[in-house]
């Protein structure tokens, strides 16, 4: 097991669908059975979005108990509350005396905003609050907290550690090398994870398959996947078929092999496709599904788990703000 240590943070905004499975949660899982992996549920950063306490609170529930159900490596990661941890708070506010405002201004979240607001004629700041203006120094303090070496991230992504790395230099060049410096892990490419329009899966277009639905709704969404008008005995390029995209993914490589033949040589309908895709979803889901109701019936269960991690988590951190203050405020 590599000694270096990985940290990620997942939003409390919802239900995942599975192309964030694909894309983040899964590389995760597998991630935590090889190497010490820190895992916050950045409810801090959701009151950028959410004001609601009872929804954040569910929220947190659903993605822990995702995150168990799934198979994280419990023995191997930390898994937490970020609002648990006092000395982020006090991170956050150190790290705010020495970080430019012309880094927030580059921020790519503020700069989308600021182009929306154009677009729109609005004020330039409308919706903009200050959490969301200064997110990248609580991002930061997450980071930098748990001496943390790898960060894995999207693409579109890697501006956070790369932020992470800046303020963590501002301070060591005024204060001593207190801070490593985190390196971004970008993924390998999943691919575009299609939804049931053939788009990107994406909440905002509305064409995602929830990665708990339970096998009826499963079913039905599944059936749903537009495809072209080919007949089942005309030949079909697997690689332009959101069915076999998808089915890559939760089958084994005979299994799929076998679709792209089936697909080329034109001897399977898509009917018959997409219930080869259902039942490949759902073999892979089904128990995990199963856990995850289990554990949401029993948030104390969670609770708990989450109160061990913050227990861990806070040692870490404690000892982290306290050589940042003594550096800062002797």
């Amino acid at each position: 097991m590599s000694e270096k240590i990985i940290l990620t943070g997942i939003k409390p905004t919802g239900m995942p669908h599975i192309g964030n499975y694909i894309g983040a949660l899964k590389p995760l899982i597998e991630n935590s059975r090889h190497n010490k992996t820190v895992v916050f549920i950045a409810d801090l950063h959701a009151l950028n979005s959410i004001h609601d306490a009872k929804t954040i609170k569910q929220h947190t529930y659903e993605i822990a108990a995702l995150l168990i159900s799934m198979g994280l490596d419990m023995n191997n990661a930390i898994l937490f509350r970020q609002s648990d941890i006092d000395a982020v708070y006090k991170l956050n506010t150190l790290l705010m005396n020495i970080t430019p405002k012309g880094l927030m201004n580059r921020a790519h979240s503020y700069k989308a905003m600021l182009e929306k607001n154009a677009a729109a004629g609005d004020d330039m700041d409308a919706g903009v609050n200050m959490g969301l203006y200064t997110y990248p120094i609580l991002m930061s303090a997450d980071i930098l907290l748990y001496n943390t070496d790898i960060v894995p991230v999207g693409a579109d992504q890697k501006q956070h550690v790369e932020f992470a790395r800046d303020i963590a230099e501002y301070f060591n060049r005024t204060y001593g090398n207190l801070f490593r410096l985190p390196e971004p892990q970008i993924g390998a490419d999943a691919g575009l994870v299609p939804g049931l329009d053939g788009r990107k899966m994406s909440k905002s277009y509305d064409n995602t398959i929830p990665l708990f639905a339970d096998a009826p709704t499963l079913k039905k969404l599944v059936m749903r996947i537009i495809t072209d008008s080919k007949l089942p005995n005309e030949p079909k390029n697997p690689d332009e078929s959101t069915i076999f995209l998808l089915y890559k993914h939760f089958a084994n490589d005979a299994d799929v092999a076998n679709l792209r033949r089936l697909f080329e040589n034109g001897e399977i309908g898509y009917g018959d496709a997409k219930k080869m895709l259902f039942n490949a979803i759902d073999a892979q889901l089904a128990a995990p599904r199963e856990k995850y109701k289990s554990l949401m019936s029993h948030t104390d269960e969670l609770d708990e788990i989450l109160a061990t991690g913050a227990a861990r988590a806070r040692k870490i951190a404690n000892n982290t703000i306290e050589r940042v203050m003594r550096a800062m405020l002797g």
